[in-house]
């Protein structure tokens, strides 16, 4: 008789190939539907009350979800079944619960500064869980000319630039005196050029009078039931995306600047830039905006005609490898990225991917391996080598539930 779980549905990345993998290990798996527009998935005790009868109903082994629902955990914890969340989103504040302590969770998260700081408020069930890369699905994926004819670049980056309104938080701060937005502008720029360290919460930590005047201008408080405080949701949902905008901003600026500057000097062949982003409306000439793209039926594809594909982290991930980053392995594209402390715990710098230490060295990096084939096909396999042996979802899953059964 298969062993069941109950599956915590909603529209998350990588939901299906999650579900397909659980399936391929032999477990049955039910469902219980969310739609977070529509529910307290934080201290709702309806949700939480609907949950725990499905739980008593179908009696799983455990209750499993991409990211973590305190509600998840209380009807968890009074049904007495083990709760296995996996967190991709950084920042998270569900995350940010007493319900963390409840002995019924087992926790994964994929920043391992997030594992750290939690453990050091004495939460025990929280583990490093690096996120996984759907290798067997974009192995079936093989782009014909009609895609090559479409997404074929030189360089493409895949993901938002932050301008969209429900993006950009820092909106709600407008409204600041000169002295508070010049402090905000300032450490920004600095955190900015700082890859590796996160000095925006820090910061406003030891600025009070700081955090006060962004208080008066879009009072926010702490929620009564968190471990999160003020300085850490201003850090994190409003300085930190905006920093990734202006990042994201300076570099395909940069990109433009370069493409423009190759057309005037009538170079054989511009860099062909491609940008895949919710904001159809971002135009810098000779970037070629195609709008949003479909994770699962479109996204693949991009990446394997892309030369050189590049991320640049949202800021609030402080030390982890985005899940995009895994989908470039998977497809075997070739990866330049930021830095980020935990790509050096898993993959080689020069053999597995390329960072860049400054905004500044993305042109003469890119110019490098987009003349030097060899060597970028060969980062690009070893990329991919490494995560279809690593860290595909059955082998993530496997690490996962050996822990979750111990």
């Amino acid at each position: 008789m298969k062993k069941k779980i109950l599956f915590i549905k909603w529209n998350s990345f990588g939901n299906d190939y999650l579900i397909q993998t659980l399936e391929s290990m032999g477990y049955g798996v039910e469902y219980f539907d969310i739609t977070e527009e529509d529910a307290d998935m934080r201290l709702g005790a309806a949700i939480t009350e609907q949950l725990l009868k499905k739980i008593l109903s179908c009696n799983p082994e455990f209750v499993f979800s991409f990211n973590y629902y305190p509600v998840v955990a209380m009807a968890c914890k009074a049904g007495r079944v083990k709760y296995i969340s996996w967190i991709y989103d950084n920042p998270y504040i569900m995350l940010y619960s007493q319900t963390v302590f409840y002995d019924t969770n087992r926790i994964f998260v994929f920043d391992s500064s997030e594992v750290e700081y939690f453990r050091s408020l004495g939460v025990k069930n929280i583990y490093y869980m690096p996120m996984a890369a759907a290798v067997t699905n974009y192995d079936n994926i093989i782009p014909d000319h009609i895609h090559h004819e479409k997404y074929d670049s030189d360089v493409t980056f895949i993901g938002s630039m932050y301008s969209e309104k429900k993006q950009n938080l820092f909106r709600h701060l407008d409204d600041l005196d000169d002295y508070t937005q010049g402090f905000l502008n300032g450490l920004m720029e600095a955190q900015k050029n700082i890859y590796g360290m996160d000095i925006l919460e820090p910061t406003l930590i030891k600025s009070p009078k700081i955090v006060e005047s962004m208080k008066k201008t879009c009072p926010i408080t702490a929620h009564g039931d968190g471990l999160e405080t003020v300085e850490w949701t201003f850090s994190n949902y409003f300085l930190a995306r905006k920093v990734t905008a202006m990042e994201r901003m300076e570099i395909m600026q940069l990109l433009s600047d370069t493409v423009i500057k190759q057309r005037e000097q009538k170079y054989s062949s511009p860099w062909k830039v491609r940008l895949f982003t919710p904001d159809k409306s971002f135009k810098l000439p000779g970037i070629e905006n195609f709008g949003k793209i479909d994770y699962y039926s479109e996204a693949p594809y991009a990446i394997k005609c892309a030369k050189i594909n590049l991320n640049i982290s949202l800021r609030s991930i402080h030390s982890g490898i985005p899940l995009r980053c895994m989908d470039l392995f998977g497809c075997g594209g070739f990866v330049l990225t930021n830095y980020q402390s935990d790509f050096m715990n898993h993959f080689v710098p020069g053999e597995d991917f390329v960072y860049y230490e400054s905004i500044s060295q993305i042109p003469d990096l890119i110019d490098y391996y987009l003349t030097h084939d060899d060597e970028r096909t060969a980062i690009a396999a070893n990329g991919y080598n490494k995560a279809k042996k690593e860290f595909s979802y059955e082998k993530q899953l496997e690490r996962i539930l050996e822990i979750a059964s111990s």
